[in-house]
């Protein structure tokens, strides 16, 4: 669980130079209650009154260097003169040890710590992302590191320093009448508590509404990412009317008691204010008739006490700003303190470099997503060398969760798997992965040209490899028809490929990998048929050049295998080649005959 330390820490890396900018910050903030003070100073040398010993001094110290008679025309001198270098000398300076630092701090915590948000995406398990969606993540990162950005330059250049000045404010009066100065303290103190007391619940009901956002987000992203099934199911209007309910749902907290909620506490600190800025008018106005302070000081005290009061409004606006942000900084850190996954690769160092014969061995292998529902069952299999080999069965029947496992995205619950006789858990997860590649049923696709696609692997292939391996692929021939070729930009998750294409973009990028292992995961079973028997032909040109598995609904898919495994309930029921099988007369002859008579497979 997150806390506001967590918000803190946030800037720790920049605690030096936040320290600096605070300080000068603040020191010229302290500054400007120089000016009151000076003119109260020069009243009452304009009304021949006493000057403070402090100022008397000065004066003394410029008479002596400067061989003029200490009068009041010389004292007013060294006043105006310590007012224009405090007032004008300060303006050039002021930006670059104020704001500048306050903002290049805040860029820079927000670079650093977008690098870091994105190490967290990369290594976080695979079953976060089933369980939330992109849109969701997405706009959580960027809302904890847009709010953290925002907000740092106010609290620490501007709210932290006016705090500061508070503190310099009470000083200059206590040392003008302390009873002035003990009741506008005690004012303070009360603001505060009612600042604080009336906050609290306004965070919380913060964190309520960025919960309900986050899900009208979410939702809005799943319409965008499904726009063609909202569409082809005419639920436009179902869409419309739920994401209304969610909009009135955040408005209403947001107005209503949000908003109200705000407005309620700042209307009773501007009632308070006043109060209080008409008793120290009275108190200080008291003093003056009564002798205890001079005109000067009835007018310095009278003004900065006002300038203290002034800053109660943009303190609890920045409050304010802060509290509506700290919810999204909160679920932020949350974000940021999931653990990573079992199956997250190495982001900084060199992995080692393996190269394998492709021989695999899975010996008692058994898993399950949750630990009393196993899907796979003591799965014994042994693959050779360059052999092919397809995984056949019912859906559900564990084939893909055993290419996950493979690819280590999950663990076992026992069992391993030996890759050249090494259990793979024992090898280094992104060297290892190196060595594999995968094509899938849905091939991913990146915005970019189709060369970035294909290169995405290995980066480093030359022109002669990248040609090869679309041959192979059966892509060639398309490529060559596309407007600019390789250079072509295929769109948000290929939108301007078709379903074959994709696959045999897929292809191409697995072969450019050189992989030991390549695994086909139901490549075909959504395409037409012309592109099934391209793709056919693309995975017929590869067999026997490295261990393939081949998982498939259609059969027709794996008749030249080496070795077929049949899996029903998790199990390995049959094992043979295409003919063995058909012979046996058991599950894969059953299934076999089913799509031959066009039947759907269960």
């Amino acid at each position: 669980m997150a806390k506001f330390q967590d918000v803190v820490r946030y800037y720790r890396n920049y605690w030096r130079i936040a320290v600096f900018s605070v300080t000068m910050m603040s020191l010229f903030e302290i500054m400007d209650l120089f000016v009151p003070y000076a003119i109260g100073q020069i009243l009452n040398v304009l009304s021949n009154q006493t000057i403070d010993p402090p100022i008397r001094a000065i004066v003394a110290w410029v008479a002596q260097i400067s061989n003029q008679p200490q009068n009041s025309s010389l004292t007013l001198i060294v006043l105006l003169a310590l007012v224009g270098i405090i007032s004008v000398g300060r303006a050039p300076i002021q930006p670059w040890l104020g704001p500048w630092f306050s903002w290049d701090t805040a860029f820079r915590a927000h670079r650093d710590h977008a690098r870091k948000a994105l190490e967290k995406i990369l290594t976080l398990p695979l079953e976060f992302y089933d369980e939330n969606n992109a849109g969701r993540i997405a706009g959580r990162v960027a809302k904890g590191l847009s709010n953290h950005m925002w907000s740092y330059p106010v609290v620490v250049g501007q709210m932290t320093p006016k705090m500061l000045r508070l503190v310099g404010i009470f000083v200059v009066i206590w040392l003008i009448e302390w009873r002035i100065a003990l009741l506008t303290l005690v004012s303070f103190i009360g603001l505060l508590i009612l600042s604080l007391r009336g906050l609290v619940p306004l965070m919380q009901l913060d964190k309520t509404l960025n919960k309900y956002m986050e899900n009208t987000e979410s939702r809005t992203s799943e319409i965008i990412t499904n726009i063609k099934t909202v569409k082809a199911f005419a639920t436009e209007a179902r869409e419309l009317k739920r994401q209304r309910q969610r909009f009135e749902r955040e408005f209403n907290v947001l107005d209503y008691r949000i908003h109200k909620g705000f407005v309620l506490l700042g209307m009773q600190q501007r009632t308070i204010v006043q109060i209080c800025v008409f008793l120290v008018l009275a108190f200080t106005l008291l003093a003056t008739v009564q002798g205890k302070i001079s005109l000067g000081h009835f007018i310095t005290t009278l003004t900065v006490s006002s300038m203290a009061y002034a800053e109660i409004e943009p303190i609890s606006d920045i409050a304010e700003m802060v509290a509506r942000r700290y919810a999204a900084m909160i679920h932020f850190h949350e974000f940021m303190q999931l653990p990573a996954g079992t199956d997250a690769g190495s982001l900084l160092s060199e992995p080692p470099v393996y190269q394998f014969t492709g021989k695999l061995e899975l010996s008692h292998l058994t898993f399950g997503y949750s630990a009393d529902r196993p899907v796979l069952k003591d799965i014994n299999l042994l693959i050779e060398p360059y052999q092919t080999v397809a995984l056949v069965g019912r859906s559900g029947s564990g084939k893909s969760t055993l290419v996950k496992l493979l690819f280590r995205y999950f663990e076992p619950n026992s069992g391993a798997i030996l890759m050249d006789g090494q259990d793979i858990r024992r090898l280094d997860i992104t060297g290892y992965r190196k060595r594999l590649a995968i094509v899938h049923q849905e091939v991913d696709i990146f915005n970019g040209t189709l060369l970035d696609n294909l290169l995405y692997g290995n980066p480093n292939a030359t022109v002669e490899e990248v040609k090869e391996a679309c041959r192979i692929a059966q892509a060639d021939e398309f490529i060559r028809q596309m407007p600019q070729g390789y250079a072509t930009i295929v769109g948000e998750r290929g939108v301007r490929l078709s379903g074959g294409q994709r696959q045999r973009v897929g292809i191409a990028r697995a072969l450019i990998v050189n992989p030991d292992v390549l695994v086909f995961d139901e490549a075909t079973s959504s395409l037409d048929y012309e592109s099934e028997r391209a793709i056919q032909l693309a995975m017929r040109s590869i067999l026997g050049t490295r261990t393939l598995i081949i998982i498939a609904h259609r059969l027709s898919t794996v008749r030249e295998a080496d070795k077929i495994v049949v899996l029903e309930n998790g199990q390995i029921v049959e094992v043979g080649n295409h003919e063995q099988l058909l012979d046996r007369g058991g599950i894969y002859q059953r299934l076999h005959s089913l799509q031959e008579t066009g039947e759907l497979l269960a």
